[in-house]
């Protein structure tokens, strides 16, 4: 008969006990010598990439604070050059409406020039019309009243310039 101690319902017969037992260090034994190995050199690979992946991220930080720093100073010195461009370009523009305004007002003045000696020349072309066709009939009308022909041309003529005269200047003591 085999030695049957019993501490209560939980506690198993001793030969499950010593049965448990052997198997819990054969297990215990396979776990420590197979699995326990590799899980370390799993445990040891994956640091090694962390702690390389560490490295490379703090590399790749580093090259992106670099690459920012020049992107930061590419872009002043972009900003630099696009503002003196500005510039330049506003005094180029600033020239060119200078030019184009001397150029208007050269102009200008031409064509009030010219116009001036046109306006001039029809003034003088419309007066000696004028006389010849005031003096035409002054004399005309001063042959009527007088009663005799004024056909002389000298005395025709100096008669209108007479009056033409007169006329100029008592035009000239009212303004």
């Amino acid at each position: 008969m085999i030695l049957e101690i019993s501490f209560g319902p939980l506690m198993p017969a001793l030969p499950e006990f010593i049965a448990g037992i052997v198997l819990f260090i054969v297990v215990w034994f396979g776990i420590a010598k197979l699995v326990v190995p590799r899980f370390e050199q799993t445990y040891a690979e994956r640091t090694a990439q962390i702690a390389g992946g560490i490295e490379k991220a703090e590399q790749a930080q580093k090259e992106a604070a670099e690459a920012l720093r020049r992107y930061n100073e590419q872009l002043a010195t972009a900003r630099d050059e696009a503002s003196a461009l500005r510039e330049e370009a506003k005094a180029q523009g600033a020239a060119i409406l200078a030019e184009m305004r001397n150029e208007a007002q050269d102009e200008s003045r031409r064509l009030i020039a010219q116009a001036t000696s046109q306006i001039e020349a029809e003034r003088v072309q419309a007066v000696q019309q004028l006389r010849s066709e005031v003096g035409g009939l002054a004399t005309t009308l001063a042959g009527k009243i007088v009663g005799e022909s004024l056909d002389d041309d000298e005395r025709a003529r100096r008669t209108v310039d007479r009056f033409i005269a007169d006329l100029e200047a008592s035009n000239t003591e009212k303004v």
